[in-house]
């Protein structure tokens, strides 16, 4: 199934909101929710299509190593490389934007070939190793002499969420001691409305 077709698909469902300190914005449909005594905890997924951006330690090598990729979060260096990133994914017919909590592109993904599949291990300070993450190949660019490639997770990207009873939406903080157990609740009921 296209992007599209999954997008038209979820047209009529229930969108929210999501902004961050900067102010930036991330349009989210809501995929399931739990309501508790003061608060409706929110299931997201982004509207548009979230990417990431590698830069690569080594351009001088022929093949491509993993382990000499690192995945650039710094909200300077996404400025600086912006202007090209969206150069680059134009000539795709992809808008890239620059959002709250990731960058996204609006438009048609090219279609899913194994060669462009990346696996990547992501490892949090304090945490224990994840799942690899497989992304898909966009596109790449130099800025300053430095590699760049920007990709798309291949498994959906989901954001736990609050709701007050004023209608204020905001992420869960990692440090709440009740995201564990209600991200699994909505996972599971999601999963069983699947």
């Amino acid at each position: 199934m296209s992007s599209s077709q999954f997008n038209n698909e979820l047209d009529d469902v229930e969108k929210v909101t999501l902004k961050d300190e900067a102010g930036r914005s991330l349009e989210c449909y809501i995929e399931n929710s739990l309501e508790t005594d003061d608060l409706q905890y929110l299931l997201l997924m982004p509207v548009d299509i979230p990417v990431v951006v590698l830069a690569w330690d080594d351009e001088e090598s022929e093949e491509e190593d993993i382990s000499d990729a690192f995945l650039i979060e710094d909200n300077e260096e996404i400025e600086k490389i912006f202007a090209d990133a969206k150069a680059v994914l134009a000539e795709q017919n992809l808008i890239l934007k620059y959002t709250a909590y990731t960058l996204t592109v609006g438009g048609e993904l090219p279609p899913l070939d194994e060669d462009n599949i990346l696996t990547l291990e992501i490892d949090l300070e304090g945490q224990p190793t994840s799942e690899p993450e497989e992304l898909q190949y966009l596109a790449s660019f130099y800025f300053e002499e430095q590699k760049y490639s920007i990709y798309t997770p291949l498994d959906p990207l989901l954001f736990l969420a609050k709701c007050d009873v004023n209608g204020n939406v905001e992420l869960v903080s990692p440090e709440d001691q009740r995201m564990q157990t209600i991200l699994e609740e909505l996972l599971f009921d999601e999963m069983e409305e699947n």
